[in-house]
């Protein structure tokens, strides 16, 4: 089959503010081909001014298009056409989402894959060079795998997924709709898992469990996510991780948390919804984390946390009583001088 991509992509200003439902300001044939940021814009790209302290740049910039706030008033004239909006951070962000989604359209499967036969397909799949999925899996409709991707046997991926380059899914994970997977990460690896022999030799348990990620989550480059001993490692709707993030054996993450890069969970501890998890941050097999529960960074986790409960530190405790105790340790030396002044004077009384 034919990969096919989409010749660079042009928009004309009125176009533009009929998808943000914003208003022109200046010429609404003005055209562009890419965004940038306002201070280094050229006559191609649009751009936006989001923060009050880069007005300056409104005068100055090459954007040949500037999204700005419906309320700004002008101190002299710019050069660039402006298209007023309610918020130029959000109609940004959908700028950057359509840009993301349409300059290029991917199809067509290369000559260098391998897909088994029995392998279930939409006709609008994308699958790079190098890539191979196994027997008895089933890929959903409009799914983009990049190259030298290995799918492994009984394998199900819903609809609208993204697979970027070089990432592992092992047997019978479940991948949901919408989802995204970075370059680089491993789904369904075995956990680690050991017994001592009655010779003080590990032998290695066999995990025969699953992952399962449900629609809506991304999983940043390099993250490990273990299967399941038994039963199913899940990170339910809306989950986001960052960069290598370590996700052990039989842990479940409940809807919408977030985890920032290289934090490490043990395996069978329960992760409530609309949780945050700063980076680097240790949590502690079996345990239970609450919901809307935020977790700082470089936090050591070893105990199980309520809901609407923030924590910080090692071991971790609430965050306004480690703040409290820190003014203390911050102190110490000089503590520590006054203690030892007064009891050297005890002594010599």
């Amino acid at each position: 089959m034919i990969f096919h991509t989409f010749a660079t992509m042009k928009l004309k200003a009125y176009k533009i503010a009929e998808m943000l439902g914003g208003v022109v300001e200046g010429n609404d044939q003005t055209s562009i081909n890419k965004l940038s940021k306002i201070e280094n814009g050229d006559e191609q790209s649009l751009s936006f001014l989001g923060n009050s302290k880069y007005n300056n740049f409104l005068y100055t910039s090459n954007a040949s298009i500037i999204l700005v706030d419906n309320d700004l008033k002008l101190e002299k004239p710019v050069k660039s056409t402006l298209i007023r909006v309610e918020n130029p951070n959000e109609s940004f962000s959908q700028l950057l989402n359509y840009f993301s989604d349409k300059k290029t359209n991917l199809s067509g499967i290369s000559k260098n894959s391998i897909i088994s036969k029995n392998v279930k397909f939409s006709d609008d799949l994308y699958f790079g060079d190098f890539s191979i999925c196994e027997k008895n899996s089933e890929i959903g409709k409009n799914v983009k795998i990049h190259s030298q991707v290995y799918i492994g046997e009984n394998v199900s991926i819903g609809n609208s997924v993204i697979i970027y380059p070089g990432v592992k899914i092992y047997a019978d994970s479940v991948i949901g709709d919408n989802c995204i997977l970075h370059a680089g990460c491993i789904i369904g690896s075995d956990g680690f898992g050991f017994n001592l022999d009655k010779e003080g030799k590990q032998i290695k348990v066999s995990h025969n469990g699953n992952v399962i990620l449900e629609d809506n989550v991304e999983i940043g480059a390099n993250c490990t996510l273990d299967r399941a001993t038994l039963g199913s490692t899940i990170l339910r709707k809306g989950v986001k991780l960052d960069n290598l993030v370590m996700v052990a054996h039989n842990v479940e993450i409940g809807e919408s948390t977030v985890i920032a890069a290289c934090v490490g969970i043990a395996g069978s501890s329960i992760i409530g919804k609309n949780c945050m998890i700063g980076g680097q941050a240790g949590i502690s097999g079996h345990l239970k984390i609450g919901d809307r529960v935020m977790i700082q960074a470089k936090a050591g986790v070893f105990r199980n946390i309520k809901s609407d409960t923030s924590v910080m530190g090692i071991p971790a405790i609430k965050y306004l009583d480690y703040n409290k105790s820190y003014v203390h340790f911050k102190n110490l030396p000089a503590i520590m001088k006054s203690l030892n002044k007064l009891f050297k004077n005890s002594k010599d009384a």
